[in-house]
């Protein structure tokens, strides 16, 4: 267990290097070093001091640097650096002065680091996989991408297939264009098969050790990869307050520039996790699309497009992403069966029979929940 911490410190990690700056509670400067970014050199630069009170940035060395530290004793408040312009816009910025900035500022109120909590070992490592296979979903579309472009200039045009079938039209192009991209369709090949042995190891994962993932994939269009890694990267179920601040934690919301009279309307903030975003987007763009299932929240972000202008699917998609969101967590939360038209077979009866009262949709032993259950207000 931690012990209380009396000095503050701050610490500017770099991939060899980390600057180490101590103040006293008055703000003193008691110390100024670096020590070696490697486990066995943080040891012994940690091991024999007494109990600090640590500020690091988030970072690629930040979780496993902020866990060693914690286990010696020492009290870690993770930085979100989109938070501290302060450093990050400085026109005198090195390792030693982001050191001390992160010290002053703890010292003055923790809450100006906007701290973040790092998932722990087992979750970074679910995360590690379903990241890893992103890189190579990545890479074949790029390779995709290029067969199609190389093609188009020397006047053919490869026809719409899926991606596995795909390499089999580049054997009906001309010899010389033929020779050229065969090795990019055996790559292609290669990481599809590369591909489904990953996701063959997400649904092992999935039902060995998030059972809860289950629950997710209620919706139509949300699949095993995405309820994965929404389960990983928010972590705990209860986490936020309320409901709709997921949509916020994940950056679907709109940035705010209000002053005086004035509000304007911004983009989103892109906050947080990008692949879940990613992931949710694209679980809008299924639900909205030809192919998607019929519910309350399709045809709520279909009436959200078709009033919305030019840019009223993509404004209608976000939406959807940021209500999908809050429909997930709520189905996590409870545990309940999801009712995709439990909107709409309430107004249907509720049409049928106006005399008589509504039943409240969570009534009863069987719980449910649909796009009204976990957010009565359109987002």
């Amino acid at each position: 267990m931690t012990k209380t911490a009396t000095l503050i410190a701050g610490m500017d990690i770099g991939d060899r290097f980390s600057y180490l700056h101590v103040l006293d509670s008055e703000g003193e400067v008691l110390e100024e070093t670096r020590v070696p970014t490697t486990p066995q050199g943080l040891r012994q630069g940690f091991e024999s001091r007494p109990p600090l009170r640590i500020a690091i940035e988030v970072g690629t060395h930040s979780p496993w640097i902020s866990r060693l530290l914690h286990n010696l004793g020492h009290d870690v408040l993770v930085a979100n650096p989109r938070q501290l312009r302060l450093i990050h816009s400085s026109t005198r910025k090195n390792d030693r002065l982001d050191a001390e900035r992160l010290a002053r500022l703890l010292r003055l109120d923790p809450s100006l680091l906007s701290p973040v909590e790092h998932r722990d070992e087992e979750a970074q490592a679910a995360l590690a996989l379903v990241r890893a296979r992103s890189a190579l979903v990545s890479a074949r579309t790029k390779l995709v991408n290029h067969a199609r472009g190389a093609a188009k200039s020397r006047g053919h045009r490869l026809p719409s297939s899926s991606t596995a079938a795909f390499p089999r039209h580049l054997t009906e192009l001309p010899d010389e264009l033929r020779q050229s991209l065969e090795p990019v369709g055996a790559c292609i090949t290669q990481l599809s098969i590369e591909i489904r042995s990953y996701d063959t190891r997400i649904k092992e994962l999935s039902a060995e050790r998030y059972p809860e993932t289950e629950l997710l994939r209620q919706v139509a269009g949300v699949g095993p990869v995405t309820a994965l890694v929404f389960r990983l990267v928010v972590q705990h179920p209860a986490r936020f307050p309320r409901g709709r601040q997921v949509g916020a934690y994940l950056g679907l919301v709109p940035r705010q520039d209000q002053s005086g009279g004035s509000d304007r309307q911004l983009r989103i903030t892109k906050a947080g996790d990008r692949m879940t975003r990613t992931l949710l987007v694209q679980c809008a763009h299924r639900m909205l699309g030809p192919f998607g299932e019929d519910s309350d929240l399709r045809r709520w972000g279909l009436q959200l497009a078709a009033r919305g202008g030019k840019a009223g699917k993509k404004r209608a998609v976000i939406a959807v992403a940021r209500k999908l969101s809050v429909l997930l967590l709520a189905l996590w939360r409870t545990g309940a069966e999801y009712e995709p038209l439990m909107l709409a077979d309430a107004e249907a009866k509720r049409v049928a029979a106006p005399e008589q009262e509504p039943t409240s949709p969570d009534s009863g032993p069987n719980q449910r929940a649909g796009h009204g259950a976990a957010e009565q207000v359109p987002a």
